[in-house]
């Protein structure tokens, strides 16, 4: 944008006091999501910001950053969609029934998996339940090959502790029946 002149920069932070609230509302009408709503309006704040030398020139800058809110929106809920495809898709693809399934050894393996940090327990379900490989579950998280090897090893080895048992590594089937009897979830985030 170059050098933004202080009259513009007062213009700029007046705009978005004055609109912030509102394109923060219409996100989250938009998408239906509370939690995205900010995040969206503040993207596109930030966006009107690198050309606010063109929306302060507009006719009417408020439409402007409304069309802007509404194109961020329609994307999210695009990627929202797209997601949730996979996901189906995947998991009907996996129709894996266990005869005559452990269920206490079910429950207790996804309170086991609950009590292991993030990235440990995404190691170990992708790793395990998932069958991936080092490499493409390095690729799924944005994380190193190596932090893969380590933190599978020590979610794995927290999880035999966990379970009281040394077994707990040699049985994915009990983490994919975990997981499949929970909905395709592992737990929460933490």
């Amino acid at each position: 944008m170059g050098i933004v002149d202080d009259a513009a920069s007062a213009e700029f932070h007046a705009f978005f006091e004055r609109h912030y609230a509102e394109l923060a509302r219409l996100a989250h009408l938009l998408t239906g999501e509370p939690d995205a709503a900010d995040d969206l309006a503040a993207d596109a704040l930030l966006a009107l910001w690198h050309r606010w030398d063109r929306v302060r020139a507009a006719d009417r800058p408020v439409a402007y950053a409304r069309g802007v809110v509404a194109n961020l929106a329609r994307t999210r809920v695009r990627a929202a969609v797209r997601e949730r495809r996979r996901v189906a898709l995947f998991w009907s693809q996996r129709a894996e029934r266990a005869e005559n399934p452990d269920v206490a050894g079910v429950v207790d393996v996804q309170e086991a998996l609950r009590r292991l940090p993030f990235r440990k327990r995404a190691c170990v379900v992708l790793r395990h339940a998932f069958d991936l490989s080092e490499k493409d579950t390095a690729l799924a998280l944005g994380v190193s090959v190596g932090t893969v090897k380590s933190q599978t090893s020590k979610g794995v080895a927290e999880l035999q502790r966990l379970l009281g048992t040394r077994e707990a590594p040699r049985a994915p089937q009990q983490v994919r029946a975990a997981i499949a009897r929970s909905g395709g979830a592992a737990g929460g985030t933490r």
